[in-house]
């Protein structure tokens, strides 16, 4: 059972009797989808749409207090913090940071981790990420043996995206950031803070910038934050990588033009190419279809 502490995580608690409607009324994700057996992915926005934190929402038994947990990014849990307390407002509501006593742990194979590892969940964007687990800080060392640079090659072989490295936390949107793809956007909910821009995205296609994994030839990925370009002209920035693998945010109408082009794509100046996973459904360039709903 490979697991490793990701010592980057946060824990929020969420609690008392109106936190299942004050989280509905602020997050991307339907609170309708989390129960005790299934975990649910979300984010909370700023009113223009940009993610201040993304999330995993796990639910508490009743025996246990209920309420819910957030499984959040360590440096954004102050601002989250600052945030819930703002919205709070007369709500039923109380809103505590447990991280201090709270370890996070994660499989980094996929695999299940033991029923006794803590309040233990799936990952709810993507079944290949496996179990995660809350446990006492204590005994996490007993629970985690593997380095957390395991974790993120899978997650990066898996493409899926994490806040600070493959993209900025206030600047960036759900579209971008593929909340729409890993389950982390409701269309169907009421209104949440930065709904009307979420779904403007969504029915006008208007997602050009996006976090999609990259493949660079010869093994070795571009450092973080290197430049992605085509032809003297930028595409977007390199984010994680590991091992010749990559995400990178980038304009795809640009890339896309580049290809047509006959330009090749370069990150830090090294070649590479796109790699889609199973999990994103909108067209890449060079694929039927590609053009606005991109």
């Amino acid at each position: 059972m490979p697991a490793t502490h990701l010592i980057d995580r946060g824990v929020i608690r969420v609690s008392g009797e109106d936190a299942s409607d004050f989280l509905q009324n602020l997050v991307t994700n339907d609170l309708g989808t989390v129960t005790q057996d299934q975990a649910g992915y979300g984010a909370l926005l700023t009113p223009q749409g940009k993610i201040i934190c993304d999330f995993l929402i796990v639910a508490v038994p009743e025996g246990e207090g209920g309420g819910f947990l957030l499984d959040t990014p360590l440096l954004q849990t102050a601002a989250l913090m600052k945030r819930l307390k703002l919205y709070k407002l007369r709500a039923k509501v109380a809103l505590d940071d447990l991280t201090e006593a709270t370890a996070v742990i994660a499989s980094t194979d996929g695999s299940q981790l033991p029923e006794d590892a803590g309040l233990v969940y799936a990952d709810p964007r993507l079944p290949e990420l496996g179990q995660r687990a809350m446990t006492d800080r204590h005994g996490a060392a007993d629970l985690a043996t593997a380095p957390a640079q395991a974790w993120h090659a899978r997650r990066i072989a898996l493409g899926i995206p994490d806040g600070g490295r493959d993209f900025a936390y206030g600047d960036a949107f759900p579209h971008e950031a593929l909340l729409d793809q890993l389950g982390g956007v409701s269309f169907r909910k009421g209104c949440y803070i930065g709904q009307e821009i979420v779904s403007r995205m969504q029915h006008r296609g208007t997602a050009r910038t996006r976090v999609v994994p990259i493949v660079f030839e010869g093994g070795i990925a571009a450092e973080a934050g290197a430049e992605a370009m085509a032809g003297g002209k930028p595409l977007g920035k390199v984010g994680s990588g590991v091992d010749g693998r990559a995400l990178a945010l980038l304009r795809l109408d640009r890339v896309a033009d580049a290809m047509a082009a006959g330009e090749p794509l370069l990150g830090g100046g090294m070649p590479f190419t796109l790699a889609k996973p199973g999990f994103i459904h909108f067209p890449f360039p060079g694929e039927a279809g590609f053009g606005a709903a991109a």
